[in-house]
């Protein structure tokens, strides 16, 4: 037998694409070492900064929804959860990201299934950041 959420929100529920459970399907993504992880110092840095830009444009535009950095120094750097339906689409995605077109990081894609709230994640974020990349 299924309970029945006494505070649903059918409006926010169908502009968040949100099936009965809240859920959605996104793309998530592993950013791994790439092969080319030689630059000097001043090159790695314009690349960090270029592919912080490309992070903020994809946020900008909706299709990134959350990114950020494993704080080990494992070979698996980072995630992303693109809100996009296809791995192709976020393949594509994917190509826009200095570091990957530079060899830096390579992407590993999988569908995932979460909480369609996370729609709402970047604004909330932006209302706590004191400071920008």
């Amino acid at each position: 037998s299924t309970t029945h959420n006494m505070s649903y929100n059918l409006l926010l529920a169908q502009h968040l694409g949100a099936d009965n459970y809240g859920m959605k399907q996104y793309v998530m993504a592993f950013l791994k070492a790439g092969p080319n992880r030689s630059q000097d110092e001043e090159t790695a840095a314009k690349l960090q900064t270029a592919h912080l830009k490309n992070i903020q444009r994809l946020a900008a535009e909706g299709k990134l929804l959350l990114a950020g950095p494993f704080l080990d120094d494992g070979n698996v750097r980072g995630i992303y959860i693109f809100n996009v339906p296809t791995l192709d689409e976020a393949e594509k995605l994917t190509q826009t990201d200095p570091a990957i077109q530079a060899g830096s990081l390579v992407m590993e894609l999988h569908l995932w299934y979460g909480s369609a709230a996370l729609q709402q994640i970047n604004e909330l974020h932006n209302a706590i950041a004191k400071d920008k990349f």
